[in-house]
């Protein structure tokens, strides 16, 4: 068995004094060489900004959760829409988001040409039943693909409706009002695009007793209600508060048109629109059921 040389073993001073010279030999590097030894950090990414990004991205792409904030949000729209109607119907002669007359109107049109501009103009039937009709075919399946809930969707979906809104008022407080026209189709156009986008939307968060829109349905429902005089029932409640709000708006909005102006009243549901555009963005995150992927 080899047994270690102890002669050729450095002694502890002589070891410290190794130690010693390396230490200094570092010491007097430049600071542009120690700079090349020193491992390099990616430029402009701290991790508070990546983690900042991180969460805003993540908090986007996240679902919208469901709850009371989310109602006052659909009545706040519902409110618009009674305003918008208010305004269209003794403008245009035609709603805006209520295609039901619209159709009735429409088929009428057919039948009875010689009530034209008596009772309607059949040009602005058409654009407006037509452009809802086309807003919400493209905000459903489109809310398929990226997912009904998704917030980034929802808020830009509201932005881009409230943006029309805005445009239509813009219209209208530059040309004026007239019963027909191609600049009146086009803020028919605009204004029904909208409504229709936003109905669709307004489906997507399974609050089916607050449309935005249509007030028929909502009426029956809430009459037939066997739980009607319930304290407890919050499908009365949501329908009970869409009528008041739709009711309201319109009220609001004929109060405005006959003080002010149509667009100046068209021009305040806009604002209302982006107001609830910026709430969207502070909704909760809705959590996934048990059972059910996060995706």
């Amino acid at each position: 068995m080899a047994t270690p040389d102890i002669a050729n073993m450095p002694t502890a001073d002589e070891a410290m004094a190794t130690t010693t010279s390396q230490k200094t030999a570092r010491d007097a590097l430049s600071p542009t060489q120690a700079k090349a030894n020193t491992p390099a950090t990616p430029r402009n990414e701290s991790p508070s900004s990546k983690s900042t990004f991180g969460r805003l991205r993540q908090h986007l792409s996240s679902p919208i959760r469901v709850n009371i904030f989310a109602e006052i949000e659909l009545l706040i729209l519902t409110f618009c829409t009674g305003i918008q109607d208010a305004t269209t119907f003794p403008d245009y002669h035609c709603f805006a988001s209520n295609q039901t007359g619209n159709t009735v109107m429409l088929a009428m049109a057919v039948i009875l040409p010689e009530a034209t501009h008596d009772l309607f103009v059949t040009a602005n039937i058409g654009m407006s039943l037509g452009c809802f009709l086309l807003a919400g075919y493209i905000t459903g399946q489109l809310s398929h693909i990226i997912g009904p809930r998704n917030r980034a969707w929802i808020v830009f979906c509201n932005f881009f409706q409230t943006g029309l809104v805005f445009i239509a008022a813009a219209l209208q407080y530059i040309h004026g009002v007239h019963l027909d026209g191609s600049i009146t189709v086009i803020i028919i156009g605009l204004l029904a695009f909208a409504a229709g986008s936003q109905v669709v939307l307004s489906r997507s968060l399974s609050m089916t007793e607050i449309s935005t829109a249509m007030a028929t349905a909502a009426w029956v429902d809430l009459l037939i209600d066997k739980r009607l005089l319930a304290v407890h029932n919050r499908p009365r409640t949501r329908r009970a508060s869409f009528l008041t709000a739709l009711v309201g708006g319109g009220f609001f909005g004929a109060y405005i048109y006959r003080e002010v102006g149509s667009e100046t009243a068209i021009l305040m549901s806009a604002v209302g629109k982006l107001v609830v555009t910026i709430m969207f963005l502070f909704n909760g995150i809705e959590k996934p059921r048990v059972g059910e992927s996060a995706v």
